[in-house]
């Protein structure tokens, strides 16, 4: 984030503490109900936006050297990411040629080549079929058929892929003036600590939706992050179809008493960015944290998601993976333990009737923003 924007955002964040306000939308949105129970919402959603994409993936730094590879299945469509022995990135369809099996499993360093286990087809980093068994028994001249491509771009220090070939998107037009905050955090000089997996009994936007007000801090987070952040107070930026919030930490008090000129608001603030439409993004000050929520089966309350943390040293001692694991842990067990909880009894009361529709506040315009966001970017029309 530039400085420019890192002192006019500490001014606002200062004065709505000083006043007891925060951002506020126009009005109040009625927000349809059925948005996180239709069958056939959810259809479109996984079609559109994870089938199609394209999607955030995480840091670059979960592949640092030639031969690193990762599958990533989360969309429903099977991937495989694989660093290139010139530095560069590829995609692929995690899908052998001959009869269909999977090449690659999980996450590989410094691999030289991935081969079917099924007949052991071999292909190299570059997605090409370099040997097959028995070839002239198979069939003795028969095309090498290669991995199919998928797209895929690294910016900003992070990975996009859309996981159908032949697709294409631009990721600066897609981030629009957000991508200035993410190349100032130099994201390229990170280093992957942790990633852990969770499934939850919640539609996926609900799970997105938790990071989108601080309306709830004062209340449900009253014992835990109540003692960090100032509840109920933000700023509020869209950037297209994503959003950034920044939550004021409690120690943001001292800014007042420092020369604009120095004020360092990412350590006294939490800030969040949601890269459109299920990639919440968390600069934390000495560390970031990803989210990815995706949908979870062909129904519409299972959600499954990743959650990494990235570090900008290498966690080399015992006591930088403890600090980290520390730093895990409050993250998980916040977020599991309080707002997944809550919003699986949100999720189960959206089946009882007891009403078609529920409101965002004017003091929660992130809310308002992202929804109006997947309507539009499904062809919904919007219920306001």
């Amino acid at each position: 984030m530039e400085r420019h924007v890192q002192i006019a955002e500490g001014r606002e964040l200062l004065a709505h503490i000083a006043k007891r306000t925060t951002a506020l939308a126009d009005g109040v949105y009625r927000h349809n109900v059925s948005d996180y129970t239709s069958p056939e919402q959810a259809a479109l959603e996984r079609e559109t936006f994870f089938r199609k994409g394209p999607i955030s993936v995480g840091l670059s730094c979960l592949l640092p050297n030639p031969g690193d590879g990762m599958t990533h299945d989360w969309t429903g469509v099977p991937i495989l990411l694989v660093r290139q022995t010139d530095g560069s990135l590829r995609a692929f369809l995690n899908v052998c040629r001959h009869r269909g099996a999977r090449v690659a499993e999980g996450r590989s360093e410094r691999a030289q080549s991935f081969s079917c286990p099924y007949h052991g087809w071999t292909y190299g980093l570059d997605g090409r079929l370099v040997s097959r068994p028995a070839d002239r028994a198979f069939c003795a001249g028969a095309d090498l058929t290669d991995l199919r491509a998928l797209p895929v771009v690294e910016r900003h220090g992070m990975i996009w892929v859309a996981p159908t070939p032949g697709a294409a998107f631009d990721v600066d037009a897609l981030l629009g003036d957000l991508g200035g905050d993410l190349a100032g955090y130099q994201l390229g000089g990170y280093h992957h600590y942790q990633t852990r997996v969770l499934r939850k009994p919640i539609n996926w936007k609900v799970a997105v939706d938790t990071f989108l007000e601080a309306y709830h801090i004062g209340v449900l987070h009253a014992e835990t992050l109540g003692s960090i952040l100032y509840p109920n107070i933000f700023s509020f930026r869209p950037f297209g179809r994503n959003l950034r919030l920044i939550g004021p930490r409690r120690s943001i008090d001292k800014l007042r008493d420092q020369p604009e000129e120095g004020w360092d608001l990412i350590t006294h603030s939490v800030i969040i960015n949601i890269l459109f439409p299920n990639t919440v993004f968390v600069m934390q000050g000495d560390h970031v944290e990803t989210w990815h929520m995706f949908p979870a089966g062909n129904g519409t309350d299972e959600s499954a998601m990743y959650i990494s943390l990235y570090t900008p040293e290498p966690a080399l001692t015992d006591s930088a993976r403890r600090h980290w694991d520390r730093n895990m842990d409050l993250a998980i067990a916040v977020v599991e333990k309080e707002d997944f909880v809550v919003g699986a009894g949100i999720q189960r009361g959206f089946y009882s009737g007891a009403q078609d529709h529920i409101l965002f506040g004017r003091n929660e315009p992130a809310l308002q923003h992202f929804h109006k966001s997947v309507k539009a970017a499904l062809g919904l029309p919007d219920p306001a």
